[in-house]
């Protein structure tokens, strides 16, 4: 893989104290990325940094409130449930302006997780952007990667990484972070899209339960190595 990370600058992750969040975060500052977390408080924030950097015997990555992170950060990744969404987004906003926002956000919205309803925006995705507006770039990505194994980075993960958004170039900042996280990124199209993949964690949900295991993922073929 050749990760084209050198012109991400610091990435902020909001819900870096969540699983998958705190995953990826591991992941990026193994491969070399400043990486704070945030958290709705920065005792929290702080706390979950600390806990990454003794797993990782580094002293780099950092923790705050959701806010301050925001505003150091050059990419922000939002990975909380979907019902908060909204109200995390309000309380970012005034850090988000000419940034980047990748969500990792997939909305459940059926009696059970492995049963899917279209939000009524469209996608998590459109409705971020639809909140953030056009001063701020949201890009989609993750949705299909399973939290599980994320905090070995030692572990492969056998998932490709769908990335949408409005163009090459800021799907190419979810690509270069898929890489960077040890998977590979793929360009998945305009931002619309986003509604598809992430339709497409309630049934890999629903695979995982029919063959009671953990790490059901998408792989796209075809493609050159």
């Amino acid at each position: 893989m050749n990760a084209n990370t050198s012109n991400l600058g610091t990435i902020a992750v909001i819900g870096g104290t969540g699983a998958e969040g705190s995953g990826l975060a591991l992941r990026w500052a193994k491969a070399g990325l400043n990486v704070i977390i945030g958290s709705r408080s920065a005792e929290k924030g702080a706390a979950k940094a600390a806990e990454l950097n003794e797993r990782l015997g580094v002293d780099t990555v950092r923790g705050t409130d959701n806010l301050s992170a925001t505003r150091e950060a050059d990419v922000v990744v939002l990975s909380v449930p979907y019902a908060s969404q909204r109200r995390i987004l309000d309380s970012i906003l005034p850090g988000l302006s000419g940034k980047v926002l990748l969500t990792l956000v997939a909305p459940l919205l059926g009696e059970k997780k492995g049963r899917y309803v279209p939000p009524p925006g469209g996608s998590a995705a459109l409705e971020a952007q639809a909140q953030v507006g056009e001063e701020v770039t949201v890009v989609a990505a993750f949705q299909n990667v399973g939290a599980h194994h994320l905090l070995d980075p030692d572990h492969v993960i056998d998932c490709d990484v769908l990335v949408c958004g409005k163009n090459r170039a800021a799907r190419a900042v979810g690509v270069a972070l898929a890489e960077a996280a040890g998977m590979r990124g793929v360009h998945a199209g305009a931002l619309q899209n986003s509604a598809v993949v992430e339709g497409l964690t309630a049934v890999l949900i629903a695979i995982n339960a029919a063959y009671k295991v953990r790490d059901a993922g998408i792989r796209i073929t075809g493609l050159p190595e």
